[in-house]
């Protein structure tokens, strides 16, 4: 890339240009996005030693068409090792499984069991009730405020209808849906000391290297799926937990510890994932007033392009979900670089939905940016997100509910960022809304 510097906006700070994009601790002051652009421009494909963590050594692909031609070719480019940085012995590889880590033709009869309710179809039949339950979700964090209301964004309203959602779809007791979300924090979380007392390279988590993300609170979610199990099989109703016991197309049904990981995995992406990229998007809107009242009007006009196209900035502004991992099954070539069979090759969609080559202006927050291919859901790919669809339509019907009980919003505090290098997310994020 050459030629003169893109536009920035004045409330996105680049970051540092020779970050360790694999240390956990670099993205508690958020992306290096200038450390990314600096890498799509002199080394797209590069190397990574990791001589400070213990591992192999990783390629870092970070530029939008590189990325693309990884995640189609499957067959060169294996998830079955694992999609995360960590390397894993073959027995904690196989206790830890799940549909993200295995390829077609095993990763389309898995998708099988499950797909059907995060169906477009299905999701635009729910609009209704996800719209319900925004409804009773800001009426609790608004209510009774008068004029202004000081809250948590995450905790009290992104963290809120995500998990309602989920819980009406496990079909498990509204009660439940705190427990099992602090749950999906310390899986997804487990670099963070404030999610989980057993943070990944901060204590030693070998007793738990064969449960989901090294994480003792797989033990608790295991126990709780296998009760929702045993309820189903007495009396099966219509919900995913349901569809998981049922048999495949081959005949089989998952096995105790197939379903236990499946029902983790719905649980830690089921939240998470979305709560962030609302914090990313509420945050984005209000360091931008003026954004915030264009697409507020456009709610309030019914301009349903609008929303949708904001939707997808927003998606592709938060990136929440950083990178995937894939493993070379064979010698083969990466742009210019010659990669080895066994090698890790990890994906950066953060990089790639920033890329100045397929994004005009990409440090620029752009409500009716069109075309927008962003890349936040591994798109074009047989490991395109199953709850994609879901996450569009909740963070569309939040905004929409929300917007036009606004009269206006600042940021009143600090907005602490996720210990990772896998998710990036925003914990905490208050508030002030001026209510209309």
């Amino acid at each position: 890339m050459s030629g003169p510097s893109p536009a920035v906006d004045a409330e996105l700070d680049l970051g540092p240009s020779d970050a360790d994009i694999a240390d956990p601790d670099t993205y508690v002051a958020g992306v290096p996005h200038a450390t990314f652009a600096r890498l799509r421009r002199d080394d797209p494909v590069s190397w990574w030693a990791e001589d400070h963590a213990g591992g192999s050594g990783f390629w870092a692909v970070t530029r939008h068409h590189d990325l693309l031609r990884v995640s189609r070719d499957v067959a060169t480019f294996s998830s079955a090792k694992g999609i995360r940085l960590e390397e894993m012995s073959d027995d904690e590889t196989a206790a830890r499984r799940t549909m993200m880590e295995l390829d077609p033709p095993e990763h389309t009869a898995y998708r099988r069991l499950v797909s059907k309710p995060f169906s477009r179809r299905e999701v635009m039949a729910y609009e209704q009730a996800i719209r319900v339950l925004a409804r009773a979700v800001l009426d609790d964090a608004l209510a009774g405020r008068g004029a202004s209301a000081e809250l948590d964004f995450v905790d009290d309203i992104a963290r809120q209808l995500p998990m309602r959602m989920l819980g009406t779809m496990l079909g498990v007791d509204d009660a439940d849906g705190p427990w099992l979300v602090e749950k999906g924090d310390a899986l997804l979380g487990n670099t963070d000391p404030e999610y989980t007392s057993h943070p990944v390279g901060l204590v030693d988590t070998d007793e738990f290297r064969l449960l989901p993300f090294r994480s003792p609170a797989g033990i608790e979610l295991f126990r709780y799926a296998q009760e929702q199990a045993a309820r189903r099989r007495e009396h099966p109703t219509d919900d995913v937990i349901s569809d998981l016991l049922r048999p495949k197309v081959d005949g089989e049904t998952l096995s105790e510890h197939e379903f236990n990981n499946f029902f983790t995995l719905l649980v830690a992406a089921g939240n998470d994932t979305t709560r962030y990229t609302m914090a990313a998007g509420m945050k984005a809107l209000i360091e931008r007033p003026a954004v915030l009242d264009e697409l507020r009007a456009a709610v309030v006009a019914g301009r349903g392009e609008v929303v949708a196209s904001a939707v997808e900035e927003v998606l592709r502004w938060g990136s929440v979900t950083m990178h995937f991992r894939r493993t070379a099954m064979s010698d083969t070539t990466i742009g210019e670089r010659q990669v080895r069979a066994g090698d890790k090759v990890l994906i950066w969609f953060v990089s790639a939905n920033y890329d100045a080559e397929v994004f005009g202006d990409p440090y620029v927050f752009d409500i009716h940016r069109t075309p927008n291919p962003q890349v936040a859901f591994g798109m074009q790919s047989p490991h395109l997100c199953l709850g994609a669809q879901l996450a569009r339509m909740e963070i569309k019907v939040l905004f929409e509910e929300l917007l036009p009980r606004l009269a206006g919003a600042e940021i009143v505090g600090p907005a602490p960022r996720l210990r990772s290098n896998f998710i990036a997310g925003i914990k905490h994020l208050p508030v002030r809304f001026a209510l209309a």
